[in-house]
């Protein structure tokens, strides 16, 4: 009986397991690019168990393989886009993080490095990728920033951005950051914006030193958001890893170049976020554009290590399409289209710490790669015609990945079942009952609200939420308390079987209520007096509300500019009839 079950088990792995990688493919005919910056040649490529098992002409190709005649078209490794957004769609229709995934797949990008996500998005964006949703290769990084620095004037929880001063503030937020399990740090250590705005805060070379020696005690890559030429040369003496957004305030002059290539310091530019979308640039930026332009050369003559990124999902950086005309600008600023890319390809694996499995065409690595319908060495624009892509050895379905991005509406994700109670306050890991972190939320900009908030008691054995919060001199200013439903608010929740939310509430005036889900739903008002009363809203209550698929519940204060609020909360739960 035991064999029984051991053999059912096999088979059942193996069922689980072959799809991952398919069967024996030969590549034959195409003129391949292995990544490393060597001449493109002739050759067959045999894929068999998801990676290159041989490289070159006279490969003996196993009977039963699939052959792909490729002749006249060209092999490259699967690209690299090294700063991302995922979380942000740059202002475009109905496309959401499982679209955004979708399109860099489908345009040939096979690995990303995030800079967008919550930690506590992590493990369930794993999850949901590792469970099938279509996806390249995600690194996901945690986010560290000064006070009065870029990266925090989002509005975003604290949670979102860690927030350091100090050296020892910096390496204990990386050790609680850790624990998450990041695949890389982003750092906003440079103020400076760019010439044509006030300029925020910058972090000193003893925090971000300090910094940088904690992530790599984890093995974890520091990668920096630096834009000005005096900071490049701090972020290299620090050991930063990868300087990222390019230098737009000078050209590098020889110290920055010397100290980034002896700190092994590499350089990722993001062309396609500062290329001049219009005639009518100002100066300020048409001379940044021309600094950057001319840094890439600069910083490739003198030994730096380049690597390739779009910050897409920002305004006017398109997703997948993006990371494709990164390239076209780098050969615009002076590198050659190979060079351009071995640096979407093994120099972006190598600056990432992952050039042993993936990065070039190489015996052993894993086979991801791209078909191009022309000949990008010679024409770097034929880097756009993207004809087939494998990741993993497995074919991508470029076309039904396609007609899913364009399908209306957001990405189907399983709902899971909502649960009565959301949270007493009671709990003694600072969770809510349902396993999840409170958000602080706030306007945008230097000038935002100012809020305060943690458990408190309501009596001697009864804990509330309590909130304080004072609304900076400007329009329409907030502070609010984000509750997600799941973790990290990532998967959506049913909560069609309940009638409405019930909480107990105290304050000093109206406070808004929203209902966030996949559809955006109107909010609903309640007032919040000097005594403690229970509130009910049903979901009615809510114009346009799609309980079946709800990630969190945001309470609001709201107040003319310079006045201060509060709430407390209690005993927040879903209600049935």
């Amino acid at each position: 009986m035991g064999d029984n079950k051991a053999m059912r088990f096999l088979a059942f792995l193996l069922v689980w397991l072959l799809p991952l990688y398919g069967d024996v493919v030969a590549i034959t005919g195409a003129r391949v690019i292995d990544g490393t910056g060597a001449a493109p040649r002739a050759a067959t490529v045999l894929i068999d168990n998801g990676r290159i098992s041989a490289v070159g002409e006279e490969v003996r190709i196993p009977a039963g393989a699939a052959v792909v005649d490729a002749r006249g078209k060209t092999l490259l490794p699967g690209l690299f886009d090294v700063h991302t957004h995922l979380l942000a769609s740059g202002g475009a229709k109905d496309l959401d993080w499982g679209k955004i995934l979708k399109l860099y797949l489908a345009n040939g990008i096979t690995t990303v490095a995030d800079m967008s996500t919550y930690p506590e998005q992590f493990e369930p964006m794993r999850a949901l990728i590792a469970q099938g949703l279509p996806a390249p290769r995600v690194l996901m990084a945690g986010r560290f920033s000064t006070p009065g620095g870029h990266g925090a004037e989002g509005g975003r929880g604290d949670f979102h951005t860690q927030i350091v001063q100090t050296p020892r503030e910096a390496r204990e937020a990386v050790r609680r950051f850790a624990a998450y399990q990041p695949d890389l740090l982003k750092v906003f250590t440079d103020g400076w914006r760019y010439g044509t705005d006030t300029d925020m805060t910058s972090m000193d070379e003893e925090t971000l030193t300090a910094l940088v020696d904690e992530a790599h005690k984890f093995g974890l890559k520091v990668v920096s958001h630096t834009v000005s030429k005096e900071k490049a040369k701090l972020a290299a003496r620090a050991g930063v890893d990868i300087v990222n957004h390019g230098i737009g305030d000078a050209d590098l002059d020889a110290e920055a170049v010397r100290l980034m290539a002896g700190h092994h310091t590499g350089y990722v530019q993001t062309l396609a976020v500062y290329e001049p979308k219009t005639a009518k640039v100002v100066e300020a930026r048409k001379r940044r554009w021309a600094h950057l332009l001319a840094n890439g050369p600069l910083a490739r003559n003198g030994g730096v290590l380049l690597g390739a990124g779009t910050d897409a999902g920002m305004p006017g950086t398109p997703h997948g399409s993006s990371s494709l005309h990164e390239l076209e600008l780098m050969v615009q600023g002076g590198l050659n289209p190979l060079e351009a890319i071995s640096a979407a390809t093994l120099n972006s694996a190598r600056l990432l710490g992952v050039d042993s499995e993936r990065g070039s065409i190489t015996e052993g690595k894993l086979a991801d790669l791209v078909l191009i319908s022309g000949d990008p060495a010679a024409d770097i624009t034929d880097i756009r015609k993207v004809e087939r892509v494998w990741l993993g050895g497995r074919e991508v379905d470029r076309a039904a990945l396609l007609a899913a991005v364009s399908r209306p509406g957001p990405t189907p994700l399983a709902a899971v079942p909502a649960q009565a109670l959301l949270d007493d306050f009671e709990s003694s890991d600072g969770r809510s009952r349902l396993g999840t972190l409170w958000i602080n939320n706030t306007d945008s900009g230097h000038d935002h609200a100012l809020m305060s908030y943690q458990v408190t008691l309501r009596t001697a054995t009864n804990h509330a939420l309590s909130v304080l919060a004072e609304m900076t001199p400007k329009d329409r200013p907030f502070a609010s308390m984000i509750l997600p439903l799941s973790k990290g608010a990532v998967r959506p929740v049913d909560a069609s079987a309940f009638a409405g939310v019930e909480f107990d509430a105290r304050g000093d005036g109206e406070v808004t209520l929203l209902l966030r889900g996949r559809e955006a739903a109107a909010p609903a008002r309640f007032r919040a007096g000097a005594e403690w009363h229970t509130v009910r809203l049903p979901f009615s209550a809510f114009l346009n509300a799609e309980t079946s698929a709800l990630t969190s519940l945001e309470f609001r204060l709201s107040r003319a500019a310079g006045q201060k609020a509060f709430l407390e909360l209690d005993n927040l739960r879903f209600y049935a009839q």
